[in-house]
């Protein structure tokens, strides 16, 4: 198993990813779409049998997909699907989504604004996340490179592996200690899509037996999924 702290391209990939530093950058590709007339029965046929064959069923899974991650919502929670970037989780009912560099997407308590949980993504050309090393060596790298400030004193609690429908996921659990509080905190990474993905959620220390429960379950919740 690869070392993390061994691989220039794993170390560099960790510091693009850094919020704090807002060193990601997010580029949006659009793509334009040329439409041409086509009048013979010849090419309308093929159209029609492109749409029976490959836009239908494609349809039919995201809906299937949809209603099955719908199902699954627990009460008191919202869902997330990002079909464009592949991914679900759920949040905490009340919670409001707010814009912060180098994040795709953020949901905060905005009375008690440790209470959050982010998502970011990036570019790597490895295919699984047992390539990057194991739970632990992931875990203590991310920490201390990316999910808490150089300044803050992190311990890292506890790191495990789950498997979601043959995809592997890593998830932690650590404390990152600041002069005035300190965060508790949970993260969930994996790899699909071309893309890093890391899931963070965490509260204040002192709410934490309070937040613990919920906190799990949108760690918990949190899977990638083929972008077609």
């Amino acid at each position: 198993m690869a070392s993390l702290q061994k691989s220039p391209s794993i170390h560099q990939m960790l510091l693009n990813s850094s919020p704090q530093l807002g060193l990601l950058k997010h580029k949006r590709v659009s793509f334009a779409v040329k439409a041409e007339n086509a009048r013979s029965e010849d090419r309308t046929g093929r159209r029609q049998l492109l749409a029976s064959g490959v836009i239908l069923p494609w349809v039919s899974s995201v809906n299937q997909s949809l209603i099955s991650f719908a199902a699954e919502s627990k009460k008191g929670f919202l869902p997330i699907l990002d079909k464009k970037d592949g991914y679900s989780f759920l949040y905490p009912f009340g919670w409001q989504e707010v814009v912060i560099e180098g994040q795709d997407k953020v949901f905060k308590d905005v009375i008690e604004p440790l209470e959050s949980v982010s998502i970011n993504m990036i570019p790597t050309g490895k295919q699984d996340i047992h390539e990057l090393g194991s739970p632990q060596q992931v875990a203590e790298a991310l920490i201390k490179k990316v999910l808490a400030p150089s300044s803050q004193k992190t311990k890292l609690i506890e790191a495990s592996e789950r498997d979601v429908d043959g995809k592997a996921y890593y998830t932690f659990e650590f404390l990152a200690q600041a002069p005035n509080y300190t965060r508790h905190a949970l993260s969930a990474i994996a790899i699909g899509n071309g893309k890093f993905y890391t899931l963070t959620t965490g509260a204040n220390e002192r709410r934490w037996e309070k937040m613990k429960d919920k906190l799990h379950t949108v760690v918990d919740s949190f899977t990638i999924f083929n972008v077609i």
